[in-house]
């Protein structure tokens, strides 16, 4: 005897690990039924609640991987607090289009001004994008794949980093780096640039001081800002910080003390 095609239905998208789809169909059917819906509209109707499920998933997961320390969105970025910021540009990296240009986004200004929000925030519109992101300072990564040399698998690192479509280097030039860890960041770097995989990066150095941040050594730091600058876009921000402006109001006397935290 021949299963009717009603069981069929449910056994074929339980096997196909279709489980929204599964879990409603009876559901939609009833409605399809009732409105009296064509075979195709009732097929759309069922499989775009999978696909809403599984886009969530995948941010949700992207969300994960990227390891950020909060997120941050554009829409939550205080433009009236940095009236220096060409908001234009800012809306126009809101588009994504530097993604699939492989441009990458410079952030440059004094601690304290929404570098790393901004930096987070483009971060998380990619990941909501359905692209992996990997956030990270400077330090920290630098310090990572010192000891993926000590252990012999920088390769291996490295590949795993050129793997996000978006890589976020937070706080370049905030603490010094070695000759070593120095070369390391440019090989990052390097190999991003060559892959034109986008690197979201914050500093709060201008480019005449990047000497300092590559161990002293203007050749390498040239040769960075030759491949990070090729295709980018440059966003300065000269205001004030946000922690100054708020211990002002409140009268503190710690006003000019503190950490160079940018969130």
């Amino acid at each position: 005897m021949s299963v009717p095609y009603e069981q069929r239905a449910v056994q074929g998208l339980e096997h196909l690990g279709l489980t929204v789809a599964h879990a409603h169909l009876d559901s939609v059917a009833q409605r399809a039924a009732a409105a009296g819906w064509s075979y195709t509209h009732f097929l759309g109707y069922l499989l775009d609640g999978e696909l809403a499920e599984r886009q969530r998933k995948r941010v949700e997961l992207n969300l994960m991987f990227a390891r950020f320390p909060v997120v941050k969105r554009l829409a939550e970025f205080d433009f009236a607090a940095q009236p220096g910021l060409d908001r234009r540009l800012v809306e126009e990296l809101a588009t994504g289009r530097f993604l699939s240009e492989g441009r990458n986004v410079v952030l440059l200004g004094p601690p304290g001004v929404g570098k790393t929000h901004l930096a987070i925030a483009l971060g998380v519109l990619t990941a909501e994008r359905g692209h992996r992101v990997y956030f990270t300072t400077a330090m920290d990564l630098a310090v990572k794949l010192t000891k993926a040399v000590d252990a012999n698998r920088l390769h291996r690192e490295l590949k795993v980093l050129m793997q996000p479509k978006v890589l976020v280097l937070d706080e370049v030039g905030y603490l010094s780096l070695d000759a070593v860890q120095a070369s390391l960041l440019f090989q990052v770097i390097c190999q991003r640039y060559q892959k034109e995989q986008p690197v979201v990066l914050t500093s709060n150095k201008p480019f005449a001081e990047w000497g300092q941040v590559f161990a002293d050594d203007a050749v390498l730091a040239a040769a960075a800002l030759d491949r990070l600058l090729h295709r980018a876009t440059v966003l300065n921000i000269r205001g004030e910080s946000y922690r100054l402006k708020e211990r002002r109001k409140a009268g503190s006397p710690q006003v000019g003390k503190g950490g160079d935290g940018d969130l």
